[in-house]
């Protein structure tokens, strides 16, 4: 019998993998799709991302991101990184790194998915696998997490996300937050040649209908745009906790507030450290409270830009208080580094 069985080949799913495997114990991940997986993703990786990269042992090539600039027409915000760059680096190269890392570590990769999941008092068996535990990383519309009755009905007017690369060379080494009554566009460097450029917003439009809110930006796009426009959503994802019996549920699958403050990736790496800790530990009971206080800051603070944005009165105001009160801002965001 195995020690983990991983629902779900993504970033959060491959970070549990490599953590079990790293700590001794045998881990299989379940995951219909081919490798490199892409999905709608900002592609901007925190100061913290990276370092838990490192930890991981997983090295990947990008653009170095010094820190975070909000623009909106002639106001402009910076708030450089504290000790250490992030990382811009297209999905994909994340993934294939991850997902060599794993295979490197004798991490067993099985295609498929795990449909229902059956539990007894010390083992849970899907996909016709019976591990000790499951950590289900299975995304944003996480099945799983669906079938234990741990999800929450969804409220109206969620957000959502579209992205696009552009074949262009980078004008900046921050990610650029370009914001409008309608949502905001971020803009990432990935490559010597690639730009990515993320929308989020609650107006359900084209891609390109979106793009013409925001015309600095589109000015800056010179080049032809390098990939098709993939989404997500909606964003927010509202669940009951994040344990049932001998599951745990990380990365999105463990619930999701937005976007809007780029954590994504850090917080996957993250909360799948800490379930693979706690089980190692023999402590599964103390993860929801682990989970509970690595998100703590990103939910309050995306939580508070959320309500600002929701009103476009007061989301122009956003930008020109960021430049006013450098410090404030700063402080914000060295918060969720």
């Amino acid at each position: 019998m195995i020690d983990v069985l991983v629902a779900g080949g993504g970033p959060a799913g491959l970070a549990a993998a490599v953590h079990a495997a790293l700590a001794g114990l045998e881990a299989v991940v379940v995951e219909p799709r081919t490798s490199p997986v892409d999905k709608a993703c900002g592609e901007g990786v925190m100061p913290g991302g990276v370092a838990a990269l490192r930890t991981l042992g997983v090295e990947v090539t990008g653009r170095a991101l010094r820190g975070i600039r909000y623009l909106d027409g002639t106001a402009r915000a910076d708030a450089p990184f504290r000790g250490g760059n992030g990382l811009g680096v297209r999905r994909t190269t994340l993934h294939s790194a991850l997902h060599q890392r794993a295979l490197d570590l004798g991490v067993r990769m099985l295609p498929g998915k795990v449909g229902e999941v059956y539990q007894s008092t010390d083992t849970v068996t899907a996909a016709g696998i019976t591990a000790r535990w499951l950590i289900a990383a299975d995304g944003l519309h996480s099945p799983v997490r669906r079938g234990l009755g741990l999800e929450l009905p969804g409220r109206p007017h969620g957000r959502y996300g579209l992205r696009r690369h552009y074949r262009a060379e980078p004008w900046t080494d921050f990610v650029e937050v370009h914001w409008s009554r309608h949502g905001e566009a971020y803009v990432t460097p990935v490559d010597d040649d690639l730009v990515g450029v993320a929308i989020l917003s609650r107006d359900r439009r084209g891609y390109d209908g979106h793009l013409a809110a925001f015309p600095t930006l589109t000015a800056s796009l010179r080049g032809p745009a390098a990939t098709r426009v993939r989404g997500a959503g909606p964003l927010r994802q509202r669940v009951r906790r994040r344990t049932a019996g001998r599951v745990l549920l990380v990365g999105d699958a463990a619930g999701y507030l937005d976007a809007l403050t780029g954590e994504g990736i850090a917080l996957a790496l993250a909360t799948a450290g800490a379930a693979v800790r706690c089980l190692a530990d023999g402590r599964p009971d103390e993860y929801e409270r682990a989970w509970v206080r690595l998100t703590r800051r990103h939910r309050l603070l995306t939580g508070a830009l959320l309500a600002a944005s929701r009103r476009p009165g007061t989301a122009r105001l956003i930008v020109p208080a960021a430049s006013r009160m450098p410090p404030l801002f700063a402080a914000a965001v060295h918060a969720l580094q």
